[in-house]
């Protein structure tokens, strides 16, 4: 884990091969290319490392953690976990809307009271 809360830690990336180029392109060097057997490894890894404050997981990635690990992905904070939509679409990608709840507990409709 990073020394201090200040300290910002590094950004990983969990995807497909197509994905896994994306991110390469925009810079970032901590890319990690899946496969649907090394998948829930490679993000238990991530999870576990300490190194890094935030996951970004293709969305494909999700059916093939186990119930524990989805529950720690949806309910961590440091590192944060992002799952975003896979290059061949679908979806079950998480809305903007659901990630604002579940990361910030702020509902973006518009509704005055919290739930």
């Amino acid at each position: 884990m990073p020394e201090s809360p200040s300290d910002p830690g590094m950004t990983v990336v969990l995807g497909e091969r197509e994905l896994a180029i994306g991110f390469r392109l925009i810079g970032l060097p901590h890319v990690v290319e899946v496969t649907p057997e090394t998948a829930a490894a490679e993000f238990q890894r991530a999870m576990t490392s300490g190194d890094y404050s935030l996951v970004i997981a293709s969305q494909s990635i999700r059916p093939r953690l186990s119930e524990a690990q989805r529950a720690v992905a949806d309910n961590s904070l440091r590192p944060l976990v992002v799952f975003v939509p896979t290059p061949h679409g679908g979806d079950d990608a998480e809305s903007l809307e659901a990630l604002a709840k579940r990361v910030l507990g702020v509902s973006l409709t518009g509704s005055s009271a919290a739930k």
